[in-house]
């Protein structure tokens, strides 16, 4: 019976209450490649969902109606891009879990940390590392 728990996936409430020493063990890796490939099944379902919906495209006679169907279909598409950018991001987090990168900073090699990880599991730098460069960004105008 013991057994049996070890390899069942941990909860986000284990993963909160595991020790330093347990960071990025095999069991929290497992728990965030589960979560990523949620996130991304969810996000195929979304573009698969917005292919449908234009495909289904009814021709409106009433011009105001024709460009409210224009008009929802952008901000669709748009939606559809920035989530397309986030499936490239979630399979880079994976391929990270795959290669034992995940969960390490980028810039520092320091750990990304459980709480960050939670909120944005595609994150590839510590909180500190992100601050740093988004206030190098608006220093230099970007």
């Amino acid at each position: 019976m013991k057994a049996s728990k070890t390899s069942a996936p941990m909860t986000e409430e284990e993963i909160l209450a595991a020790p330093e020493t347990d960071y990025m063990s095999p069991r929290q890796l497992e728990f965030f490649r589960l979560r990523l490939q949620h996130e991304k099944d969810l996000l195929l379902n979304n573009a698969q969902q917005t292919t449908t919906n234009l495909q289904d495209n009814e021709s409106t006679p009433d011009p105001s109606d024709r460009a409210s169907v224009e008009e929802e279909h952008t901000l669709e598409l748009r939606v559809r891009d920035r989530e397309r950018k986030l499936l490239k991001k979630v399979d880079e987090a994976i391929a990270r879990i795959d290669s034992s990168d995940y969960g390490w900073c980028e810039e520092t090699g320091e750990p990304i940390g459980i709480g960050r990880l939670l909120a944005r599991p595609t994150a590839t730098l510590s909180l500190e590392a992100q601050e740093r460069r988004e206030k190098l960004k608006k220093m230099h105008g970007g």
